[in-house]
């Protein structure tokens, strides 16, 4: 971690045990370094093990239970929380647009008002993304060029790899963490995870693709390539069976590279009866010799899965 960094966390780490120092300036510009880093990239809530928080762009490949959580950096946002007092934001038009609309006749607002302790991001063409109204961007979030926002929300903390689609009215929750490449479907779900500080984020491997209203939660782990059927949940102690080999393999809050899952149900007794609950299956695999996009459209025909 450089020097920069390990001056931050030496400040942070005592403000978050005694909360009266957030009273003094070191601290506050701090914590506004903090948000800052992260808008840039530079900064990350986890990393690969060894590689720090300043990371950056990295592969997110092989076992991503591994990557370590950086405490200091979802404190400073949680500090943050405290310090920020709510207050009513908002963008305003500049001249131009103001004379473009008077000329086109268009009535449109031009931007939504909100009452938050956090504005929306503001430099999306200096980012290189683009949001459709009424997507949005946190402050404190990243999403590297080439992302596409739909009517969606990526919350504080969050990192959103290059090239990938957070599509209508899905969530990236705060500290969530997307690869690149990744599809991110209508109306799915990616949990955050800010407290406990130490607790790992949800974790979106490259190249994963993720189905309609499914939804991620509690720190679950979605390697790379891997596929989720329409209205798939995973949390951290969702059964998912791989069901693909005779020796009927379980996971929890992990989802191996490559694999297609489907939701399903399994029986469990109670006192008063047999009843279905939600689990998810293992039915396939991607091929890892195959180009991502061929793959994916492969595998999706052979299996029938609804995305």
């Amino acid at each position: 971690m450089s020097e920069q960094f390990s001056q931050l966390k030496s400040i942070l780490e005592p403000a978050f045990a005694q909360p009266e120092l957030l009273s003094e300036k070191p601290v506050i510009d701090a914590l506004i370094q903090v948000l800052r880093h992260i808008e840039k990239g530079d900064l990350r809530v986890v990393s690969p093990k060894g590689q720090g928080p300043n990371c950056r762009n990295v592969p997110m490949t092989g076992d991503l239970r591994e990557w370590e959580v950086h405490t200091w950096v979802k404190q400073a946002i949680l500090l943050a929380m405290r310090f920020r007092t709510a207050q009513t934001l908002g963008s305003t038009f500049n001249q131009d647009m103001s004379a473009l609309q008077t000329a086109e006749g268009r009535v449109h607002s031009g931007g939504m008002l909100f009452h938050d302790k956090f504005d929306s991001r503001r430099d999306l063409a200096e980012m290189k993304v683009r949001v459709v109204p009424p997507g949005v961007i946190r402050e404190g979030a990243y999403a590297a060029p080439g992302v596409i926002v739909m009517p969606s929300f990526v919350n504080i903390g969050a990192w959103v790899g290059e090239g990938s689609m957070v599509d209508t009215w899905a969530t990236v929750g705060s500290c969530a963490q997307v690869g690149i490449n990744v599809h991110i479907a209508g109306g799915v779900g990616l949990g955050g995870v800010l407290e406990p500080a130490n607790a790992r984020p949800v974790l979106i491997g490259d190249n994963a693709f993720l189905g309609s209203r499914a939804i991620v939660v509690e720190g679950a782990v979605v390697s790379a390539g891997a596929v989720l059927g329409a209205n798939v949940c995973i949390t951290a102690s969702t059964p998912i069976y791989d069901v693909t080999t005779a020796a009927k393999t379980e996971y929890r809050g992990f989802v191996p590279a490559n694999a297609v899952v489907a939701p399903g149900t399994r029986a469990k007794l109670f006192p008063g009866g047999e009843v279905q609950l939600q689990c998810a299956y293992i039915i396939a695999y991607r091929s890892e010799q195959t180009d991502v996009k061929v793959s994916l459209n492969a595998v999706l025909r052979e299996t029938g899965i609804s995305v």
